[in-house]
């Protein structure tokens, strides 16, 4: 088990980086609202879900936005294939070899802008939760819902929301028994009870939804 030093940084908070941390932070949800208990012995263990940091994470956000699964795991490996998942890669190329490996025009400009940021992804690792989403939706085709993914998953934050996400507040309609699913402001404030693990609860949340989409048919 990683050591409690290794899971909270000074300014930051916890950080998610192993099974554990995440376990922790379910027991501890469950022992808060025995409705995520119930969630979990539906869900079984959570996945940790950590993934990679970088300029290559954010461009491959970009690459998914509005395109299935598949479509865009294609693409991600074309441009793999052409080595252009770096910023000065994306800076050099033409316009024809990044269409060429399926974007669009408007990705185009998305990818463009992310290279041209200059983001310092060392010290988004020691910046707060609001300074890390801050800085990332300065950046052309990076929304709030992107920042906070990647804020969750690339830096392992604990306690990060995303709250405009349609699986989050159903699942939260399902699971809590609520008349209509919450719009976001409501959502936010529901979320509240669950600091300082609101990213495991988002772990559970869309866990959960899976199990209710195949009970309840749910779109």
């Amino acid at each position: 088990m990683a050591s409690e030093q290794h899971r909270f940084v000074p300014g930051v908070g916890r950080i998610i980086q192993c099974d554990d941390c995440a376990q922790e932070g379910a027991d501890w949800l469950a022992a808060q609202d025995s409705r995520f208990g119930l969630a979990l012995e539906l869900t079984g263990p959570l996945p940790l879900r950590r993934k990679p940091e970088g300029f290559s994470e954010l461009l491959s956000a970009i690459v998914s936005q509005q395109v299935s699964v598949a479509s865009a795991n294609a693409i991600w490996k074309r441009m793999e294939d052409a080595k252009l998942t770096g910023p000065r890669k994306i800076q050099w190329a033409s316009d024809e070899d990044l269409r060429a490996a399926g974007l669009s025009r408007q990705k185009i400009r998305y990818a463009r802008a992310l290279a041209e940021a200059r983001i310092d992804f060392k010290a988004l690792r020691t910046a707060s939760d609001a300074e890390v989403i801050a800085t990332l939706i300065e950046v052309p085709g990076i929304g709030v819902w992107t920042a906070e993914i990647y804020a969750m998953f690339s830096l392992g934050r604990a306690d990060v929301f995303a709250h405009g996400d349609l699986a989050l507040q159903e699942a939260a309609r399902v699971l809590f028994d609520l008349p209509a699913r919450p719009k976001e402001r409501e959502m936010r404030q529901i979320a509240e009870a669950w600091s300082p693990w609101r990213s495991v609860a988002a772990r559970i949340l869309w866990a959960y939804y899976r199990v209710a989409k195949d009970r309840e048919g749910i779109r």
